[in-house]
């Protein structure tokens, strides 16, 4: 099971070049001190929701669009060994200044309780935040290994849930206000891969129709009303 660094940033629409040649110029860094994989996905499909969503959660404007990204690492030992390394290392300030509100980004550390799929290189994404409370984790890996299952007899390629391990408050935005967790909630950080947009889009006609899915045959261990969810496009995979 891999350790998942998550991010949730607004990134104004006019600056997506700038903000994926940055990407692209931390990649090596990453990947230098341990990352296995780093992935940002620009917002495509990202809905307003009547509670919480994507854009709310990171207080995007008009002008701004929403990135999905994460980076996984072996483990936590490792994850944490290169967040100190980067924060000290002299090429960070040399990237200049940043093509978003880096106040408004969410960061946040989970341990990944269910991957299935072999995953690769991917086309899309549906990316994920919920609040689960704590005692509800066993029943929501239950359900989420039953979801994974029919996702994945229907295209998806990966399906992954981590579990909020080093979820920090921030003074602006977080992921606890993201989905207003409450104080005995964790939030988790969850995505799908897919082939492609078609191919999520077909997908999800078959899942939502499969006898599986249907109400009632499941109990939902947490509030699906402060869900976040959206689909995302990667604009950088390495």
């Amino acid at each position: 099971m891999v350790y998942v660094q998550g991010f949730v940033v607004a990134v104004p629409a006019a600056n997506k070049d700038a903000y994926t040649r940055l990407a692209t110029d931390f990649a090596p860094m990453f990947k230098e001190f341990g990352a296995t994989r780093h992935v940002e996905a620009w917002g495509d499909d990202v809905p307003d929701g009547k509670i919480t969503d994507f854009k709310g959660a990171v207080k995007a404007t008009p002008e701004e669009v929403v990135v999905f990204s994460w980076l996984e690492y072996p483990s936590k030992a490792v994850a944490d060994a290169a967040h100190e390394k980067i924060m000290n290392d002299p090429r960070m300030k040399d990237m200049g200044p940043m093509p978003f509100d880096g106040q408004r980004m969410i960061v946040g550390g989970f341990n990944s309780i269910l991957d299935e799929g072999a995953g690769g290189k991917m086309g899309y994404a549906d990316g994920a935040l919920l609040p689960v409370p704590a005692g509800n984790k066993d029943a929501y890996l239950a359900m989420e290994m039953r979801h994974a299952t029919i996702l994945r007899e229907h295209g998806a390629a990966r399906v992954v849930s981590a579990w909020g391990d080093h979820v920090p408050d921030g003074k602006v935005t977080d992921y606890k206000g993201a989905v207003k967790a409450t104080a005995d909630e964790k939030v988790v950080y969850a995505w799908i891969e897919w082939p492609s947009r078609q191919a999520r889009d077909e997908g999800w006609k078959k899942v939502m129709a499969d006898p599986r899915m249907q109400p009632g045959q499941f109990e939902m261990p947490f509030d699906g009303k402060r869900m976040i969810h959206g689909g995302f496009a990667p604009i950088l995979d390495v």
